[in-house]
């Protein structure tokens, strides 16, 4: 029996880009895989662990025994409903606004929302919260719940061109810098694993 190659995965990219690399993979060995998901924070960890033999990670340090190397970044918009923006966003992206309108936030680890509030607009992020444990769940709550989150660009926009979503404000998205680090055991399989990963990314993730 080929070795089960266990992989941690954060739940936007496996929603997105890195299914076209297991797919390639799937087609050209007889590896089968285990995916793990974890926040793109933590998963390095699971490498240092042993749990795993790769990651998509958005840590760039080294983990001993593994090699990493730059993805690119997977881009997020900040999306509420026509109706959200109508309620709490007619007189702009306001510190008052942000903090009276209802928010997604993934998990507790998750501080896109906050640090687009910060960053784009000037404002600490201390709003009411709705956690949705699941990238497809935390998109389709959006619109139903009346509430904005940091969606994955990928994923939100046929949502804006339908009309069902809109962003907070055009033209600035936030970008997560993700890496692919792997163990150096299991060479071979890995190596072919690692060429589908870098090959995906390209396709689909924005440079740096």
């Amino acid at each position: 029996m080929p070795v089960t190659l266990k992989v941690a995965v954060n739940s936007d990219s496996i929603a997105t880009w890195f299914p076209e690399a297991a797919a390639r993979f799937a087609k050209s060995t007889r590896f089968p895989l285990d995916f793990i998901i974890e926040d793109e924070g933590l998963s390095a960890d699971r490498l240092r662990s042993d749990e795993v033999l790769a990651a998509v990670s958005g840590d760039p340090e080294a983990v001993q025994g593994c090699r990493t190397i730059e993805l690119g970044s997977l881009e997020y918009l900040a999306c509420c409903s026509p109706d959200s923006a109508a309620r709490h966003f007619v007189e702009g992206i306001t510190e008052q606004a942000h903090n009276r309108a209802l928010c997604l936030r993934f998990e507790r680890r998750d501080g896109l929302q906050a640090r687009r509030a910060r960053e784009t607009h000037g404002v600490e992020l201390n709003a009411p919260m709705h956690w949705v444990h699941s990238s497809f769940g935390f998109l389709n709550s959006t619109p139903a719940r009346r509430a904005w989150g940091m969606q994955p660009a990928m994923l939100v926009r046929p949502w804006i061109a339908e009309g069902l979503l809109v962003e907070l404000s055009v033209n600035t998205p936030i970008a997560v810098k993700l890496y692919w680090t792997i163990s150096q055991r299991h060479a071979k399989p890995l190596k072919a694993l690692s060429d589908h990963v870098r090959q995906a990314a390209r396709r689909s993730l924005c440079e740096g």
